[in-house]
């Protein structure tokens, strides 16, 4: 046996031992099986079904690391639904529910719930099926996923279909109904509490989040001295400030360039060709400049456009979390634009520091007065030019604003190095979950013994 085929196993001993003995499967993606197990085509055991016309049900997703859920309980869902239900399709406890254009990046699981799901999902009704949640976490497994892919046809980037045809025949791996039930057994109770120890690690996260946001917005309002004379800022959402600060609109400190509109037509002239920012590019608190579009346009126009380093960045909406989020451009691309949705703010370096300015429109104050001054609609937000050029700002002098720069930047390192190192730790018991599932329904593990 190759050493690929003896990483599972190795990953999760010494407290699990291995079958006594293994066969090869035949199947390239699966490798070697525990003897006595049995591989079954899925079309034996699951038939798909369509019914639609239940609008009135719940709406259903499903996600790799959580199964079937209801698709209001998850905030980060971008697929909004059509208003006509009537193509949506029925699903109930015990069906098999898979889309089929992500099936390979493992969105598949058997439901325990009652809803409908878009017209993207295939619908498979149980037939002959032994142990539900023994299925649920095969067809999870790492080794499926990789077998999805296989299977899978590119239709475009980033996007493979699984015909329900290939799927049908993929085969199902099948120890006894007592096995089927004591692995399903033992890795509910295994997910369960890794689950548990990423939800406290992932509240942890939150709450560090929360204190580096305080931190910052105590500093960016409040200063550094605590026994300072304190005054009435005459803004709502600010408060107090030292008494020899002073309160300015953004517009009376700063410059505010807006961006390129794109689709205009400059025929009979001569163009040039220019990378541009769009809002994918702008991140909370960093640019990803993996994929920076390029756009042909009069030199005039491209120089309107153009970016300076010093700028601060804000995109013009999205969720409400990120909504005001300010990030300093230092010129990462040479002669850079950027769209009309991204806003770039360029402060009177005599009157207010770049690095103050991206703290305050990420402070608890500054996401406040924008959510505040904010377009909304469901999730989402958005604000304008007008609203931006009169944010109140706290304006202490250059030198103070640099100071209470340098001491944001050196606590909230602090807290970031706590974060990585909690995310660092949430990523491994992620990896022992993928690992536990995929060496269980393999039978690279014996885990009988563990629910005796």
């Amino acid at each position: 046996m190759s050493g690929a085929k003896h990483a599972d196993r190795r990953a999760v001993q010494p407290r699990f031992k291995p079958y006594p003995a293994y066969n090869d499967s035949g199947v390239e993606w699966l490798g070697e099986i525990p003897a006595g197990w049995r591989l079954q085509p899925l079309w034996t055991m699951y038939r798909r079904t369509k019914r639609t016309g239940h609008a009135e049900q719940e709406l259903l997703s499903v996600y790799r690391d959580y199964g079937v859920i209801p698709t209001a309980s998850r905030d980060d869902n971008f697929n909004r639904p059509s208003e006509d239900l009537s193509t949506y399709q029925l699903v109930k406890a015990r069906d098999l529910v898979t889309n089929k254009m992500k099936t390979w990046q493992g969105s598949i699981a058997v439901s325990e719930h009652t809803g409908i799901v878009s017209p993207a999902y295939h619908v498979y009704l149980p037939m002959h099926v032994e142990s539900d949640r023994y299925i649920h976490h095969l067809l999870r497994s790492s080794p499926y996923v990789a077998g999805y892919m296989q299977m899978s046809k590119g239709i475009r980037v980033n996007q493979w279909d699984l015909e329900a045809e290939a799927f049908s025949r993929i085969l199902l791996l099948l120890p006894s109904l007592q096995e089927q039930r004591a692995i399903a057994a033992f890795l509910d109770g295994e997910t369960a509490r890794i689950d548990a120890l990423v939800a406290k690690k992932e509240r942890l996260i939150a709450l560090l989040q929360e204190q580096r946001t305080a931190l910052i917005t105590r500093a960016v309002t409040k200063g550094l001295d605590p026994t300072v004379p304190m005054k009435d800022s005459g803004v709502e959402w600010l408060g107090e400030i030292p008494a020899n600060w002073e309160v300015k609109p953004l517009k009376a400190v700063s410059d505010l360039q807006t961006g390129l509109t794109l689709g205009k037509k400059y025929e009979g002239q001569a163009l040039t060709m220019r990378r541009y920012l769009r809002v994918a590019n702008v991140q909370d608190g960093y640019f990803d400049l993996d994929d920076v579009a390029e756009v042909e346009l009069p030199q005039r126009d491209a120089v309107r456009y153009e970016l300076r380093a010093g700028d601060v960045l804000m995109t013009e909406g999205g969720d409400f979390d990120k909504l005001g989020r300010g990030y300093i451009w230092e010129g990462q691309v040479a002669r850079c634009l950027h769209q009309n949705h991204i806003f770039a703010v360029r402060p009177r370096r005599k009157l207010l520091s770049p690095r103050y300015l991206a703290l305050v429109m990420s402070s608890g104050y500054g996401r406040a007065y924008f959510t505040a001054t904010s377009k909304q609609s469901t999730n989402l937000a958005s604000t304008n030019s007008t609203k931006l050029r009169n944010l109140p700002m706290p304006a202490p002098s250059v030198p103070e604003q640099d100071a209470i720069a340098a001491f944001v930047d050196q606590e909230t390192a602090r807290i970031d190095a706590l974060v990585a190192k909690v995310r660092d730790a949430i990523d491994r018991l992620k990896e022992l979950r993928t690992t536990l599932i995929s060496a269980a329904v393999t039978g690279k593990i014996d885990v009988r013994e563990e629910v005796a």
